[in-house]
């Protein structure tokens, strides 16, 4: 099915287009009255995950209520590790925490690597989302890069250090590799399910990058995302990489068509480490969005500027916070449009 509003596509192939799309990072979530009346009807955020019909209402919510380029499929990244056999709860107001971690070799055998059938409920919900948008505009599918997944498993939740997961690196870097390749291979196989499923593009989330040193990074996060990257022939890739600075010009030189930014990333230096031949995507500090009418409209505007009116996706650095009035959300969208539109 052809889309309606296919500017997003466009601008990652690097056509000239009338206008610099929009989308947000976490735009399908807790910022929406809407999506709270439906999260709040359930058990808990794992069933809605797991509830493709309810998983599409939320995911399409976004396009309707903040008139965005692009809806990107309600899940989470750490589907894939209890595919894989590594189950995690989602605690309320403390994020995911895994009851049993990755210590070693004996912990490594028990997992399998998955296919995109053990997120069966991720693929319906695509299905689901697909027939309902009508074509209006992109689905974006996603997942975490390996990195991050396996700093999850690692660690059991969130932290500030990663210090176990990143002490594994060191201390068993054959082991870490054999976890790393079995993360990659069930995110391959995920994202091929995803995008027979329907999705547009798919975006990879790298969410601990900056808590490796560049020759770490360089040695246990790159490659699998350029493994990642490579078997995905279908569809345009997105990679986010946050805080790896060091990483820019690496992602310039992968087959990804995009590179997110986040807002601490410096817009000048970034084209320039990156090349031309990528499309660039953010970079808005969430925070922006606290602030006066009159304030995002200045921060959009500059931001519009300095990355000029080619193969940029306007977007935040990171994804927009919880307690963000979807009023000021809803205007730095429509800003965007408005000062973005090409003579």
């Amino acid at each position: 099915m052809p889309l309606k509003n296919d500017l997003l596509l466009r601008t990652i192939a690097g056509e000239k287009t009338e206008r610099t799309p929009v989308w947000l990072m976490r735009q399908a979530g807790r910022i929406l009255p809407e999506y709270r009346a439906v999260r709040n009807s359930l058990s808990g955020f794992k069933e809605l995950v797991e509830t493709p019909e309810l998983a599409a209402e939320v995911t399409i919510q976004p396009v309707d209520i903040l008139g965005v380029d692009a809806a990107i499929i309600f899940s989470d990244i750490l589907v894939i590790p209890e595919a894989m056999g590594l189950q995690y709860e989602m605690v309320e107001k403390r994020g995911p925490h895994f009851p049993e971690t990755i210590k070693s070799a004996a912990d490594v055998k028990k997992l399998k690597v998955a296919d995109a059938s053990d997120v069966q409920y991720t693929i319906d919900a695509i299905k689901v989302t697909k027939k309902e948008l009508d074509g209006r505009v992109p689905l974006i599918g996603f997942a975490g890069a390996p990195w991050t997944i396996f700093a999850y498993m690692v660690e059991g939740g969130g932290s500030k250090t990663f210090s176990k997961a990143r002490a594994m690196l060191y201390t068993d870097p054959e082991l870490s590799h054999q976890l790393l390749q079995m993360i990659t291979t069930s995110t391959i196989n995920y994202l091929k399910g995803q995008v027979e499923a329907g999705t547009d593009l798919v975006q990879i989330f790298d969410s601990w990058a900056g808590i490796l040193s560049p020759t770490q990074y360089e040695k246990f996060s790159l490659p699998y995302i350029k493994k990642i990257c490579d078997a995905i022939t279908e569809v345009p890739k997105t990679v986010f990489a946050k805080d790896a600075y060091f990483a820019r010009a690496w992602f310039g030189k992968i087959n990804c068509n995009t590179v997110g930014l986040d807002w601490c990333m410096d817009i000048a230096e970034s084209k320039a480490l990156i090349g031309d031949n990528k499309t660039l995507q953010g970079n808005l500090d969430p925070c922006v969005l606290y602030g006066s009418e009159a304030s995002i409209k200045e921060a959009t505007q500059s931001m519009l500027n300095q990355f000029g009116p080619a193969r940029h996706i306007a977007n935040l650095g990171h994804g927009v916070y919880p307690d963000t009035d979807p009023g000021k959300v809803k205007f730095f969208v429509d800003m965007v449009k408005e000062l973005s539109v090409r003579a």
